[in-house]
């Protein structure tokens, strides 16, 4: 689908950062923030729900990812710069925050950084802090793969791997290939993927990710393994996590490690749900749990 706005915003560095709208552009205002790989059209799935219920969804492309620019070097907690200075370009004081997946990160990072400004946070279906994780076997054994090389093999050879997989990564499948696709996934998930609008935000968002070149997505990844610079024991404002039981990514004792470490957390489990499900078929629970939930300090 068409976003209802799209467009690049130039920091005051130089970097330009993409950034998408879906939902209601006068509504109450949420920072999306994207799985990996994948980019800001992932937030389409949201438009219908957010318009509803007055939401509306702003989603950025991290440094490197689709049209924003790529940043050497850059760590986990330079994604708050960056949302504060976008927020200001669209005269947001306050916000709340809405994490997917690998954008799970991305958003307890806001709320670290910028209590002041960060209403609320929900996660759904979010990656863990690895590098503090407890046990490693609640992760999808293609994670614990690329964490493996990472660590053992050299960084040209893990660039050229990325590199290798772009081509392919970057093209759209054809209609007909949809069915295979669905079936390497858990029955809950491929059946909620079987919705063209999901399947769209889900798939062609990450190919998108691809589009500037591989070394943003390969970036992107290894933020993940590395310590995050802050503890999820520090933060302040309240966090909503939603997870399936039957996450196959993350498993439900991952989501329940992080649930402990969160001061202000309240976990909802889905039953019978994995990774995409619950995003895709709880999307209006979880945006309406968003927008009615606040903090003493933010009233």
């Amino acid at each position: 689908m068409i976003p209802l706005r799209d467009e690049i915003f130039i920091r005051e560095n130089g970097e330009q950062v993409a950034f998408s709208e879906y939902g209601d552009t006068r509504g109450e205002p949420v920072m999306f923030c994207h799985g990996w790989p994948s980019s800001r059209l992932m937030a389409q799935f949201t438009h219908d729900a957010a318009r509803e219920l007055g939401v509306r969804i702003i989603s950025p492309d991290r440094p490197g990812i689709a049209d924003s620019s790529f940043v050497t070097g850059r760590k986990l907690l330079d994604w708050a710069p960056l949302v504060s200075e976008l927020a200001n370009f669209l005269k947001l004081e306050k916000f709340r925050v809405l994490g997917i997946s690998g954008g799970a990160p991305y958003a307890y990072t806001l709320a670290w950084a910028m209590p002041e400004r960060v209403r609320v946070v929900a996660v759904v279906s979010g990656a863990p802090n690895i590098a503090e994780l407890s046990d490693h076997s609640g992760l999808l054994a293609l994670y614990r793969w690329l964490m493996f090389a990472d660590q053992r093999f050299p960084a040209p050879l893990c660039r050229l791997g990325f590199r290798l997989a772009r081509p392919l990564l970057s093209l759209r499948p054809p209609r007909r290939s949809r069915s295979w696709l669905l079936k390497l996934l858990q029955p809950c998930d491929a059946d909620s993927l079987r919705d063209e609008l999901a399947f769209e935000a889900c798939f062609e968002s990450q190919r998108r990710a691809w589009k500037a070149s591989a070394e943003g997505v390969l970036a992107d990844a290894q933020l993940f393994a590395q310590p995050w610079g802050f503890s999820l024991n520090e933060l302040q404002v309240p966090v909503r996590l939603w997870h399936g039981d039957s996450d196959r990514s993350f498993s439900l004792g991952v989501a329940k490690e992080m649930a402990e470490k969160i001061p202000n957390c309240h976990l909802h489990i889905i039953e019978g749900a994995g990774h995409y499900s619950v995003p895709i078929r709880h999307i209006r629970e979880i945006l309406a749990d968003l927008i009615a939930t606040s903090s003493a300090q933010n009233l």
